[in-house]
């Protein structure tokens, strides 16, 4: 199971295992992740679950569509590796991810 390392922005680190298919949204909010609220249930609709891909990974991640950009037009403190956490699956080849979270979630 891919480990995912979701860091807050006063950088404390939570390290959580989980199901490849699981988006990162659902990983946080099934571990009690601070900062990550999925408000809409995950549906690109409310960008409650912005994060920041950390650098060394956001080449790994696949590219957000359409939607998602529109969505993280919306968001506070956006940055290039913005993205809105719902929709970034977890796969193999992301074990070991690093994810951090925006102050303004707090």
């Amino acid at each position: 199971m891919p480990l995912i390392t979701f860091v807050s922005h006063d950088g404390e680190a939570k390290e959580v295992h989980v199901e490849s298919g699981t988006n990162l949204m659902q990983a946080a909010v099934d571990n009690g992740v601070d900062g990550i609220l999925g408000e809409c249930g995950g549906v690109c609709s409310c960008a409650t679950c912005h994060c920041y891909i950390d650098d060394a990974w956001v080449a790994k991640v696949p590219a957000a569509e359409d939607l998602e950009k529109d969505m993280l037009d919306c968001v506070l403190e956006p940055k290039d590796s913005s993205r809105l956490s719902c929709q970034v699956e977890v796969s193999d080849e992301l074990d070991g991810i690093v994810v951090h979270l925006p102050e303004s979630q707090f």
